[in-house]
């Protein structure tokens, strides 16, 4: 009894916002549900319509794997490369540290504001640079071609929350490994590949499995990116009606998932897809976990 009475505050936390809000979705996933009328059971009628009859959630789900493919790994090795060059800093290491994890602490919505007026294709600097240089610029966010990339190279540029944790990992490797592998005769991509890379797993494990949730859940800058490069305010309570602009190229899973909910107030469907989301996080979670146990296996 006093071990519960001990872990009482966590299990009730735990009660209250993870499992009664989950089952919660599993139940009204089975309904067709408004917030005005009690919830009518459908059955999989709202599956039904997800996986074979919505080209929207299709969309949306390309566009979030996407992201997942290619945002994820660039923001690791831009974290990763630049944790090692500040590892290589002699002098005014402390000064790049605070620099490059400067953009980490812009809000997600004020900085992704300045990217699109920094990228507008007509009057942004960006493209005045390029033209200066002779090269012609491209849409941004203005094209379905590139407005996925320009997510990406904004998500690049606030990797400073990523880069300080490895950092730390860096620096705690121990020494006397690379003073081991040198005398062997490693060299310096050997000593990266067999020394360094398997003493920070842990940590590249916990940075690829976070920014694979994350990812997953990627709204707020693809809805304000939306927003302000169409041109157009939100309406409707905050709900734009250019979420996904241009030509659906932004539309992430969740975006999909909250007009669902708030826009057309069809919060079964909703629901469906809340709960096929955590599904999918779940199961990409477990492959991680498992190809993480062959990689530490194999360097053993």
């Amino acid at each position: 009894m006093t071990v519960l009475g001990f872990m009482a505050p966590a299990l009730v936390g735990i009660g209250v916002f993870f499992l009664y809000p989950l089952l919660s979705a599993v139940y009204f996933s089975f309904t067709r549900f408004d917030l005005l009328a009690a919830p009518e059971w459908v059955g999989w009628r709202n599956y039904a319509y997800l996986f074979a009859h919505d080209p929207l959630a299709v969309k949306a789900a390309l566009n979030t794997l996407w992201l997942v493919a290619v945002l994820v790994p660039v923001r690791m090795l831009a974290a990763l490369g630049t944790a090692l060059l500040l590892t290589w800093v002699r002098r005014g290491g402390g000064f790049f540290r605070t620099v490059f994890y400067l953009p980490a602490l812009a809000p997600p919505v004020a900085a992704t504001i300045a990217f699109v007026f920094l990228f507008n294709p007509a009057t942004g600097p960006v493209n005045g640079f390029l033209g200066w240089l002779g090269v012609e610029g491209p849409l941004w966010f203005d094209s379905p071609e590139w407005a996925k990339p320009s997510l990406v190279l904004l998500g690049t540029w606030a990797v400073g929350d990523l880069m300080v944790i490895f950092l730390a990992a860096l620096l705690a490797v121990p020494r006397h490994l690379y003073e081991a592998a040198e005398i062997d005769g490693a060299g310096r991509w050997q000593r990266f590949r067999h020394v360094t890379l398997p003493a920070m797993a842990p940590v590249l494990l916990f940075a690829a499995v976070t920014g694979v949730i994350q990812t997953l859940q990627y709204f707020t800058q693809a809805a304000v990116a939306a927003s302000v490069a169409s041109g157009q305010a939100t309406t409707g309570g905050g709900i734009s009606s250019t979420f996904g602009y241009p030509e659906e190229a932004t539309l992430t899973y969740p975006l999909h998932l909250y007009v669902s909910g708030f826009r057309y107030y069809d919060m079964g469907y909703a629901n469906a897809l809340a709960v096929v989301l955590f599904v999918v996080a779940f199961a990409v979670t477990l492959v991680l976990l498992r190809r993480f146990r062959e990689f530490v296996g194999s360097e053993r």
